[in-house]
């Protein structure tokens, strides 16, 4: 891997660290979450994770670090952008070959394979991230929520995810969420 490669990589995944997610900036968030934070966030919920059997918690956190690496060259495309679902899937998927081939082979292999699983949503791995993007997501919506003290504004988001979380651990997390939420709002419309 040549330095200049290196640095093309590091100006590529750089751009995650300014990208504002989509779905923030259509509802008029002041100052929404990056694509970069909320894969950090992702990976560090590899942490809260009690050991399960047959989860690797590493390739875990590392799927969650890649999972929207492509949106460094195509941004941050979601279902209000357009752009058809396998036209997304494509433009995805040739991005992060040519985000894999500014790395040593082996890299690239692991970056590739990773991303290709978490797409085909083939494994238990693949699965629990999913949930883990879901969840963030819901996450991010609580706290925007209550950061302007509009509990409810933001629905949408808990309304397209119940019912479609796979991991125990993590129903478990979005119950709490929900519970947390709605004792809130109850408060709030009480006053």
């Amino acid at each position: 891997m040549s330095s200049l490669s290196l640095l093309e990589f590091c100006k590529l995944i750089g751009k995650l660290k300014h990208l504002k997610r989509t779905g923030w900036v259509l509802r008029d968030i002041i100052e929404p979450e990056t694509v970069a934070s909320h894969m950090y966030r992702m990976a560090l919920l590899t942490f809260a994770l009690k050991p399960e059997e047959g989860i690797d918690q590493v390739k875990c956190m590392k799927m969650s670090l890649v999972h929207d690496l492509a949106e460094s060259i195509v941004g941050d495309i979601t279902p209000h952008c357009g752009v058809t679902e396998d036209d997304k899937h494509e433009r995805e998927k040739k991005a992060i070959h040519d985000i894999a081939e500014l790395l040593p082979e082996v890299s690239r292999e692991e970056i590739i394979k990773l991303f290709m699983e978490y797409e085909s949503q083939s494994t238990l791995e693949a699965k629990l991230v999913k949930d883990f993007d879901k969840f963030d997501m819901i996450m991010q919506a609580y706290e925007y929520e209550t950061s302007k003290c509009e509990l409810g504004k933001l629905e949408e988001f808990f309304t397209s995810t119940r019912g479609k979380f796979t991991n125990e651990q993590v129903k478990e997390w979005v119950k709490a969420l929900e519970d947390e939420r709605n004792k809130n709002m109850k408060k709030l419309n009480t006053q």
